[in-house]
Parts: C-alpha cells; structure tokens; sequence
C-alpha cells in the first residue's frame, strides 16, 4: 500500500515544485506567497492569487509572465517599471495591470514594508514569473 502511494505523491511534488519554480528566483528582500491556484473556465489558463511582500529597497527583479498581473497594493508603496512606460508610483489602496509577457519590475523606495495581493491569469503549466534578459 505505502509504495502505490509513493507515486501520486512524488508526482505531485514534482508539479508543484515546477509552477513554484519561478518564484525560488526571487530577489533577497521580496518573498512572494502562493494563497490560492485553480483552473478556469478559459480553457489551458488558471487562476493564481498571491501576496508579495517588498523589504524596503526590494525588488523581485525584472521579469515576465505568461499571462496577465492584476495587483492591488495593501500596505506601503512600490515604483512600479513597465518597458515602454514611464516609472509610475503606486500606493495603498492603488491597483495596476502587467499585459502579458510585458518586461517590469516594482521596487519599494519607501522605509516600511509594501505589500501587494496579485491575481494572475497565466497559462496552466508555466513557470509563474520568468527573468527578463
């Protein structure tokens, strides 16, 4: 019995080790928390929500996703930098919109930690969060 069981948990692991994936290239000082992952009704895309959370002078780095970003920030303020856009500052209680596969990054200016809840409406089986070259 506990080898059948062996399988479908080592699989497992393996799935969620490669959606995590692209979160473990975080920066030191932004740790992003994966909350919630459900498929949707658009077929070959889910749902992700998360909480990432900024030290002051943090950054997760510039990056890309296969999807939409739809953030709100909780607490603080973050520079959000989208390529082919001007540096735009974002505060509490502000929300902002990453299209697909745009090149940004958000870095906390502030002293005091920033927080943002993310939705990402991505591709199902790709990496979260890719660097950008």
């Amino acid at each position: 019995m506990i080898r059948d069981m062996k399988t479908p948990v080592l699989a497992s692991l393996l799935v969620l080790t490669a959606l995590v994936g692209g979160t473990r290239a975080q920066q030191a000082g932004f740790k992003r928390t994966l909350l919630q992952q459900h498929d949707i009704s658009v077929p070959g895309r889910e749902a992700i929500t998360a909480v990432g959370e900024f030290q002051p002078g943090a950054s997760p780095g510039r990056h890309t996703h296969p999807g939409e970003e739809i953030s709100y920030v909780l607490e603080g303020s973050v520079v959000l930098e989208q390529e082919g856009q001007p540096n735009v500052a974002v505060h509490a209680g502000e929300a902002f919109l990453i299209p697909a596969g745009i090149v940004h990054n958000a870095t906390n200016n502030g002293t005091g930690v920033a927080r943002i809840v993310t939705t990402y409406i991505v591709e199902k089986g790709k990496p979260l969060a890719t660097p950008a070259k």
